[in-house]
């Protein structure tokens, strides 16, 4: 089976794109696929951070400066999932060539059934490549005109590369009046909303631990969106996947009362 290649994608900054990368790819290891998760921000990579990988040495930065293997810098993430972090350093940014992603996916999707790509937010090169070799494209927004607008020329330009857009994933939505409601972003951007992730303070307190919500979290309603589109995606059907979690500890108790939830 050919790897399925899709690039995560917004047209601004701040929308929760790492963190739908992060769990999405995620629950579709929690599924039994063979997935590997790539941050392809080089200027602003988050990715590792979420997993507790920023202290590693070899990283795409590396990989993309020609002074590494690409198979050096695939770690082992939760659930199965491989992870491809990029460096922190200013250093590594400006000594990586963007144009050298090309080859690496060339590698990293040989027995893969999907491979996620963590692209940078804005229109710049660095960030088109990421939507050029993709096969689909999944746009994450939330639910104001900002993100609407941002996101309209993320979509226009990936048609322009001749790629396609699978559809919306609608982050952060707290159902309020002021809000764009999921019919009216479908009709903004004339694309499907494949998932609305409504806003759960359980995600905070899941990065804050360096755990992906679907494992640390899998009954909050973020991790049971996220499992339902990745489900979705991998043509499965929906299940409650029941992950062991450790008892309630005093540092869990601290986080609850930093970051809210139950």
């Amino acid at each position: 089976m050919t790897a399925r290649v899709y690039t995560i994608a917004s047209g601004k900054g701040g929308t929760g794109k790492t963190t739908v990368t992060l769990n999405l790819g995620t629950a579709l290891a929690m599924y039994g696929k063979k997935t590997i998760a790539l941050d392809a921000d080089i200027g602003m990579a988050n990715l590792g951070l979420l997993l507790g990988l920023e202290k590693n040495k070899i990283t795409l930065h590396e990989v993309l400066s020609g002074t590494a293997k690409i198979e050096e810098a695939i770690y082992e993430g939760p659930a199965g999932l491989k992870v491809v972090p990029s460096g922190l350093s200013l250093k590594g940014f400006q000594n990586s060539n963007p144009d050298a992603l090309r080859q690496v996916m060339i590698k990293i999707t040989e027995g893969m059934d999907f491979v996620l790509i963590d692209a940078p937010a804005g229109i710049s090169k660095d960030g088109v490549i990421p939507l050029a070799v993709a096969d689909k494209v999944i746009l994450v927004v939330n639910p104001e005109l900002a993100s609407m607008a941002d996101a309209l020329k993320t979509k226009a330009l990936t048609e322009m590369l001749g790629r396609t857009v699978e559809g919306v994933i609608l982050n952060r939505a707290i159902f309020e009046k002021t809000e764009i409601s999921s019919n009216k972003v479908s009709e903004l951007l004339g694309l499907k909303v494949l998932e609305m992730i409504p806003e759960d303070p359980n995600v905070r307190r899941s990065a804050a631990f360096k755990v992906p919500i679907v494992i640390r979290s899998p009954k909050s309603p973020a991790s049971i969106a996220f499992m339902r589109v990745a489900a979705l995606l991998a043509g499965e059907k929906y299940k409650e996947i029941n992950t062991k979690v450790d008892k309630d500890t005093f540092v869990d108790r601290l986080a609850r009362s930093i970051f809210g939830g139950k």
